[in-house]
């Protein structure tokens, strides 16, 4: 809850999940369909550090609805939370083990009356069970509300935010077997019955739609008895500084034509034309718009030099710097603001991925 204040206060595209939710399991035959997850995100967002408090929470339709002029959809992604269960493992009251069933939220209040231009407000508050998930989670994942909307499809979604969560740990992987996997991406027990189904189905576009949108990279290996897959381990890496900037500018970029980019079927523009046009657009060097400073990070650009400590695992940063530089290249000039300092977070955080702590 640190964190989420934290990011809340600091503004922009990032925002924290906690792991508890994340990993929450779906009451078996049910699950979030895309809309209502990407609607429980801007919630998790907009409560921020205040999540487990016992009090309403607000927002405004327009930031729900994304472009589209009515609001019947809110209202259906409301009643979907309303009635969706969840369940975790628990204690019963003679300290047996049960398990316990739940929804997020309690109860909401969507206003129906338009005031002027003003296109309304919904407010909601998470239940008792739910706070205390979110209160007594130790991790969390950092997300780009971006890419969480830009997703489509559920089961990509859910696949980004267990990646998100373990990206950083020691051990970048998430392993199970079939109903675990199902539990984890919320798949119901009688869709994709076939493993080469849901492998194509699922897997394969998960995995394009988060090598697209997200800040690492995805892999999956199928582990088998006889011919039979029985198991499924997904490792996720964080991506070099180039490929960092492609996702920044595809985020960017309009979501019609995604998949035609995706695809290879869209015509493409060079990582180093797309840094170019994007400098020639700058109207000049603001203090949040310099480009990566030659000498010392913590004098020149303590922002930077925060970053690396944060990303880089205790490595020295002026080292990390001087391997950026020389990574990077004549790129490197061309590079401002967001841009650069998505790059060189995602430069720390594969340095630290490949060498691990010093």
């Amino acid at each position: 809850m640190r964190v989420a204040a934290a990011l809340k206060a600091k503004g922009g595209e990032e925002f924290a999940k906690p792991g508890s939710i994340i990993e929450i399991k779906f009451v078996k035959g049910e699950s979030l369909s895309l809309t209502a997850s990407r609607l429980l995100a801007l919630m998790i967002l907009t409560a921020g550090g205040d999540a487990w408090e016992d009090r309403p929470h607000r927002m405004r339709k327009a930031d729900i609805r994304r472009g589209h002029k009515g609001n019947e959809r809110i209202s259906d992604m409301l009643e979907e939370l309303h009635r969706t269960l969840f369940a975790v493992d628990d204690r019963s009251w003679r300290g047996k083990k049960a398990t316990l069933r739940f929804s997020l939220i309690s109860r909401s209040r969507e206003e129906t009356e338009e005031d002027g231009g003003e296109a309304g407000w919904i407010e909601w508050e998470f239940t008792p069970d739910a706070r205390r998930l979110i209160q007594a989670s130790a991790t969390y994942a950092v997300l780009n509300r971006q890419a969480v909307l830009g997703f489509r499809s559920s089961y990509a979604l859910k696949l980004y935010e267990l990646g998100a969560l373990r990206l950083h740990r020691r051990q970048a992987t998430w392993k199970g077997d079939m109903q675990a996997l199902r539990a984890a991406l919320g798949i119901p027990p009688e869709v994709y019955a076939d493993f080469a189904q849901l492998r194509r189905k699922v897997l394969t576009k998960a995995k394009a739609e988060i090598d697209q949108l997200a800040h690492f990279r995805v892999e999956w290996r199928e582990i088998r008895q006889g011919r039979t897959v029985t198991e499924v381990e997904f490792r996720f890496e964080p991506k070099g500084a180039p490929e960092v900037i492609e996702t920044v500018d595809e985020l960017d970029r309009h979501s019609s034509g995604r998949k035609a980019r995706r695809d290879g079927t869209a015509e493409t523009v060079s990582v180093a034309h797309t840094i170019a046009t994007v400098a020639k657009a700058l109207t000049g060097p603001t203090e949040s718009e310099k480009t990566f400073p030659r000498g010392s990070l913590t004098y020149e650009a303590p922002e930077l030099h925060e970053i690396g400590l944060r990303h880089g695992g205790g490595w020295s940063v002026d080292m990390m710097a001087g391997a950026y530089r020389q990574h990077m290249g004549n790129r490197l000039e061309k590079l401002r603001g967001k841009k650069l300092i998505d790059s060189w977070k995602g430069f720390c955080e594969s340095w630290l991925s490949r060498r691990g702590r010093p």
